[in-house]
């Protein structure tokens, strides 16, 4: 199944100093390459969002935003669709905010101003407007950059497989049963997986489970639900794996996605 095109748009004026944009992304469609005069910070508030800059692509997590500086070429879309919030920054609003493309990790409270901020009109009390732009700024500022990110490959053979396993993250099949669906050997496989996407595919379903269970715990879906949609035979395994890898359960996860 193809991807959707969506061109960007080119109607909303130049931020002086933020604009932020609010969109729902139906699924499988994506802005068409393109650039701006100004930074961007790219951030869905449910689902996951693909983004290719630079030569590569990842996914995010609405624990993640991904930070685009001028100029730079870029294509937002996602697979499952999303609720996507675009805040276009003006180029001399943040002098020295990271130079170069980056993931940073969201705050509660970075989360809850950029919410606020999509609420704001012209005539809402400017003062109070300007308190709100001034905190966004300093939160990006202060914002950590993080590699726990979702490697998303180009090779077709790979984007298929990586499609399908996130459609589905409880298919079983193993490497040597998608080489022979891909037409290659596990090995061959297993080395183009590798010098594409930069880990194993064991790793990548690993985390690709954690982006997943992300995305659905935004939802009001039961645990045990989720642990089954995701492939684990029991509650208490999926628990185990989201807690080594979040440092919090995934009901303290949800209560604080409730709290904002």
């Amino acid at each position: 199944m193809s991807w959707k095109s969506l061109e960007s748009p080119r109607d909303l004026g130049s931020p002086d100093p933020i604009i932020v944009r609010v969109q729902s992304l139906p699924a499988r469609s994506q802005f068409i390459e393109h650039s701006h005069s100004w930074n961007q910070l790219v951030y869905a508030v449910a689902g996951v969002l693909t983004v290719s800059a630079e030569g590569q692509s990842i996914a995010i997590s609405p624990e993640q935003a991904v930070w685009l500086p001028t100029g730079t070429k870029h294509s937002v879309g996602s697979l499952m669709g999303a609720e996507f919030r675009s805040l276009w920054v003006a180029h001399d609003a943040c002098p020295g905010i990271m130079p170069e493309v980056s993931v940073v990790e969201v705050s509660g409270l970075l989360r809850a101003l950029i919410i606020e901020g999509a609420t704001l009109s012209s005539v809402d009390d400017r003062d109070y407007a300007n308190r709100v732009v001034g905190l966004i700024l300093d939160q990006l500022r202060r914002a950590r950059t993080t590699s726990a990110v979702l490697p998303w490959p180009k090779n077709p053979s790979l984007l298929a497989l990586c499609e399908a396993l996130y459609a589905d993250p409880a298919d079983t099949r193993d490497v040597d049963e998608w080489g022979r669906e891909l037409g290659m050997s596990s090995r061959t496989l297993t080395r183009h997986f590798e010098q594409e996407v930069g880990m194993t595919l064991r790793a990548w379903r690993l985390r690709l489970r954690v982006f997943k269970a992300i995305e659905l715990l935004c939802g009001d879906a039961p645990i045990t639900d989720i642990a089954l949609d995701l492939g684990y035979a029991s509650a208490s395994a999926f628990i185990y794996m989201f807690r080594e890898e979040m440092g919090h359960s995934p009901l303290q996860y949800r209560r604080r996605l409730g709290g904002i």
